[in-house]
């Protein structure tokens, strides 16, 4: 018997009296997002050891009114307070044994269902390769490559259970990786069309980044509290870190990020107050504090220790559970989801160098960069408020704050386009999008092109001719849009696309896109 079902034979057996109610409330309310098991599914695990930072008050006010920037919804009008309180507390009762799914369980998971060196050298397909999109459709689970230009479908298949939205690229576009919410990590070969390997990284995960060489994986876990490195050609497990901060204090991943300028990862961890940076270049050459430093002889000053994907420690004055990079990836800006304010941090000093004014729950992972009188600004969107910031990547001061019709997830842009796209999917008016004219920092035009129904995330074909916008719904659809004159081209039916990625954006690290 597997980790997994021991635990769930042993929480059979050793569920308290008074948690029986509970968890017939959990299983009716909670289970299909959640996991009859509390491992989670749609949504996080909620169990003691994975709620971190909340405090049962909190939670039980999220019961209650729901939670926004997620499917979490309000409870209020279906459970009495007594209720919530009692799923408060259940959700705050340990399981008899917690899952482990350490490099044992995760070596045992993996599936390798083509031989990497029998794949095609060549695209089987007449189309351009750079301009695919991965479309992940939650509807049903599935995922649909499309052709950026003739917009047809190359292949639709059966995805892993809930997919992140975020698909990454190796470095050439030809492989695509998924992360599920349950911790599968599949790898999908474009020119053949089919998947070549899958593996068990977690429990419950968050996502996976790609080395900028194409080597490794980096898959950020919110339970098992961990970060595991694979080989990126078969998704072999190379090692399982464990994330804590040396004085019993482990943590979730919130988000892992690939920075290709330094050859390393970089994690935003949920729980503890640190950033870490972990090198993957095999003579580990990591630029510190302005000067390369070999792994060998000795460690380079601030890393933790010896091996692969040594671990630095950047101490930060707040959580951080989303991140921003400058377009050198020397700064990065990061940002609590429950704080009042933005920090940047040099990477090369590894020091907070400046707080930026960002209340409102930004969307930082959603932010892009443009030019604006010489140089580098950025925007994001807030999850809480209906507002841009657009801010000053030299002074880093808010150069305005530009009024939406609601608090927005997504924004997108493109080098050859002028104009950004914004959802305000979080607010009651979730059928706009507005588009922003990136020299007078002005809405220019706002469009509802599937009135009553959620429609976010813009995405722009590799040239910046075209934009795909979703309207997330189990019947949606992809509506295709000429950037120039904002024409509608195209409606194609999808089962709820919540994120579709463009291979040359992503690859290219684009300014306009998320990475």
């Amino acid at each position: 018997m597997n980790a997994v079902l021991l635990a769930l034979a042993l929480l059979a057996a050793a569920v308290p009296a008074w948690a029986e109610d509970a968890a017939a409330l959990f299983t009716e309310h909670c289970a299909k997002c959640h996991g009859g098991d509390r491992l989670g599914a749609i949504g996080p695990a909620l169990l003691p050891e994975n709620l971190g930072r909340l405090k049962r008050s909190e939670a039980e006010k999220v019961i209650a009114e729901g939670r926004p920037a997620t499917q979490m919804p309000a409870h209020a009008a279906t459970l009495s307070p007594e209720q919530i309180k009692l799923l408060a507390d259940y959700v705050f009762t340990p399981l008899p044994a917690v899952p482990q799914w350490g490099m044992a369980e995760i070596r045992a998971s993996r599936v390798l269902s083509v031989d990497p060196a029998s794949l095609p050298a060549a695209p089987q397909w007449t189309a351009d390769p750079l301009n695919l999109f991965t479309v992940v459709e939650t509807g049903d689970h599935h995922v649909t490559i499309l052709d950026g230009d003739s917009l047809v479908p190359l292949a639709r298949f059966q995805s892993r259970f809930a997919l992140h939205g975020g698909a990454k690229y190796s470095p050439d576009g030809r492989f695509v990786y998924f992360a599920s919410r349950d911790g599968w990590i599949t790898k999908y070969d474009l020119y053949s069309l089919q998947t070549v390997a899958e593996i068990r990284a977690g429990v419950n995960t968050r996502n996976v980044a790609v080395s900028h060489d194409g080597r490794f994986l980096m898959v950020g876990n919110m339970l098992p509290h961990t970060l595991v490195a694979l080989d990126a050609r078969d998704l072999t497990p190379i090692r399982v870190i464990e994330v804590n901060d040396g004085q019993g204090h482990s943590s979730r991943v919130s988000a892992v990020y690939t920075v290709p300028q330094r050859r390393s990862f970089v994690a935003a961890l949920k729980d503890i107050k640190e950033l870490w940076e972990l090198p993957y270049a095999e003579d580990h050459e990591p630029i510190y504090n302005g000067f390369v430093h070999n792994r060998e002889p000795g460690m380079a000053e601030g890393f933790a220790e010896k091996g692969p994907f040594p671990m630095r420690r950047i101490k930060t004055s707040d959580y951080l559970d989303d991140f921003f990079f400058d377009r050198d990836n020397r700064n990065l800006m990061g940002a609590s989801r429950d704080g009042g304010k933005g920090l940047v941090i040099n990477l090369v000093s590894g020091t907070e160098i400046a707080q930026i004014d960002l209340a409102g729950m930004p969307h930082l992972g959603s932010g892009i960069i443009f030019a604006k009188d010489g140089h580098d600004v950025m925007a994001t969107p807030h999850l809480k408020e209906a507002v841009v910031s657009v801010i000053d990547m030299t002074t880093w001061k808010t150069v305005k704050r530009i009024p939406t019709l609601g608090p927005g997830f997504f924004m997108r842009g493109h080098e050859a386009s002028p104009y950004a796209w914004i959802d305000v999917s979080m607010g009651k008016d979730k059928d706009a999008i507005q588009i922003i004219d990136l020299r007078t920092l002005e809405i220019v035009k706002t469009m509802r092109p599937a009135p009553g129904k959620t429609t976010a995330h813009a995405e722009f074909d590799r040239w910046g001719k075209t934009v795909l916008v979703s309207v997330m719904e189990d019947e949606g659809e992809l509506i295709v849009f000429d950037t120039a004159s904002f024409e509608e081209i195209k409606r194609l039916p999808m089962r709820r696309p919540v994120g579709k990625y463009n291979v040359f954006n992503k690859i290219n690290y684009s300014s306009g896109t998320s990475h």
